[in-house]
């Protein structure tokens, strides 16, 4: 029979009621080994009522008792690494290395969280007039939600509930109907750790279960990884609704390879950040704007590199690259390689007839090279998603940056040169919210905040780190005067209040 995953509310397994279900897929194989439950608009409700009892109390809890659970939790996520990949794997595709790397960057973030004390920690100016003093705090804000993507099962979501309870809110998580076994584990292991009945909520769902929570009363603030269309539809519909938001779309981001680049690094790099988790992450490299003469050279040294790439089912450890997340995503990504030829670009590796013997009817595409690639085609202009690399070709380091800074994305960018002077500059003047020099995959750690400019981020605040401290609290500031005993009253003053 095959498995049904249901959804996790103040603090059990509460079987769907809806009657709608969606299919999950096993992408190495193409068979449908779960089900799970879509949610109504009344059990999105019964996740937010949960989530609004457990704030009655967990709001007002000690920092201390929330950093006791959450230490827990630790101990407990790095317990079941093992097993929090495997179900990855099972459901996304990607090889159990890359799934295990997932667990570590989302952990980054829980043991953030662990440290909270110091960072809601607030400030005090005395005697700003004769005995008045301000102090100023931040408050959590009741009950959250986060709507997370099928590319990060379990990372994305770790970039969301643990900084959000930690400042006293209570959340319910939306994950992706695609790959949602692994959040139905973060839960349990968080209930195992000590954290109440109903602090943490899991709904499943599809575009039903996010429009409950973008219109419901009691919801105070969204966080959304995904598409740029749908960050933006998310932005302004709950935003319409009185809600904090922080919504991450998509990316193509580019990597600036100058001339005096080491080349062998850079092709590594090209390779490892286009092609890593199939390319389905929104910081994969999707474009490499090659300098001057070297573009043949480079192109070569990339091509060299990925006709090695094992591609395999994610479970097979001497795999590299597995499936895509299903059929349909795998024909829209080979849409863009077997369109790109007429619209101009060469293609030096063509992945799209690939498949793997014993797994025929896996969601398999292999490796594909495009070289030449003009700003105006498809495969340039549209976030693919999938293990497509573009190279473009310039003349100047002022050619390339042009061209970045043009694209309406501006997620993240790397550039590649051995020019401390070019990279200082480079830094003050690509537009995009993360950067790396001479590394691909600029992705913050957990202390520092994740999240892009223009079309990459839909309201004020990136994710995690300050950013995300700042976002799941609110500021409140106290002016006080106590008078001294001794004081005559000071009677009625209709003045403006003075500070001096």
């Amino acid at each position: 029979m095959t498995k049904t995953v249901n959804h996790w509310i103040g603090g059990r397994t509460v079987e769907g009621t809806s009657g709608q279900y969606g299919p999950v897929t096993d992408p190495a194989t193409g068979a449908v080994t779960t089900r799970v439950a879509l949610a109504s608009v009344e059990e999105v409700g019964a996740a937010v009522a949960a989530a609004k009892t457990a704030y009655a109390t967990w709001g007002t809890s000690s920092l201390a008792q929330r950093t006791a659970v959450l230490f827990r939790y630790r101990a407990l996520l790095d317990a079941h690494r093992d097993d929090i990949a495997a179900l990855i794997t099972a459901e996304h595709g990607k090889v159990h290395s890359d799934a295990l790397g997932e667990v570590a960057r989302g952990l980054e973030i829980v043991e953030l969280a662990c440290g909270i004390t110091t960072q809601l920690k607030g400030e005090l100016s005395t005697q700003v007039s004769n005995r008045v003093d301000v102090s100023s705090i931040r408050q959590s804000l009741g009950v959250v939600a986060g709507i997370t993507p099928f590319n990060f099962p379990a990372m994305v979501p770790m970039w969301m509930f643990p900084l959000a309870i930690a400042c006293g809110n209570t959340f319910v998580l939306k994950p992706s109907e695609k790959d949602p076994s692994a959040a139905n584990l973060l839960a349990e292991l968080a209930a195992e750790a000590g954290l109440p009945d109903g602090v943490l909520n899991v709904v499943h769902g599809d575009k039903v279960a996010v429009d409950a929570l973008l219109n419901h009363r009691d919801v105070a603030a969204v966080s959304f990884v995904g598409s740029t269309p749908i960050a933006r539809y998310i932005h302004a519909t709950a935003s319409a609704n009185g809600k904090r938001v922080q919504a991450l779309g998509g990316a193509k981001n580019h990597m600036l390879v100058l001339p005096d680049a080491d080349l062998d690094a850079a092709a590594d790099a090209a390779v490892s950040a286009a092609y890593g988790s199939a390319g389905e992450r929104c910081m994969a490299i999707s474009a490499v704007v090659a300098v001057g003469a070297i573009g043949d050279e480079l192109v070569a040294k990339i091509r060299e590199r990925a006709e090695k790439i094992k591609i395999g089912p994610g479970n097979d450890p001497t795999s590299e690259m597995g499936p895509l997340i299903t059929a349909a995503h795998r024909d829209k990504v080979a849409s863009y390689v077997t369109g790109a030829a007429a619209q101009g670009a060469e293609v030096v590796l063509d992945g799209t007839g690939h498949t793997v013997e014993g797994f025929e009817d896996g969601h398999w595409i292999g490796l594909s090279l495009l070289d030449k690639v003009s700003t105006d085609s498809d495969a340039y202009k549209d976030e693919i998603f999938g293990p497509v690399l573009c190279v473009l070709r310039v003349e100047t380091y002022e050619d390339g940056v042009a061209l970045m800074n043009a694209s309406p994305f501006g997620n993240g960018t790397a550039i590649f040169t051995r020019d401390g002077g070019a990279a200082r500059r480079f830094q003050l003047e690509i537009q995009a919210g993360m950067v790396g020099v001479n590394v691909p995959i600029p992705v913050p750690v957990g202390y520092h905040s994740f999240g892009g400019w223009k079309d990459s981020l839909f309201g004020d605040h990136h994710i995690y780190g300050n950013d995300g401290v700042h976002f799941y609290t609110r500021g409140k500031v106290t002016t006080t005067r106590w008078p001294d005993p001794a004081d005559a009253p000071a009677g009625v003053d209709l003045g403006f209040p003075r500070n001096h």
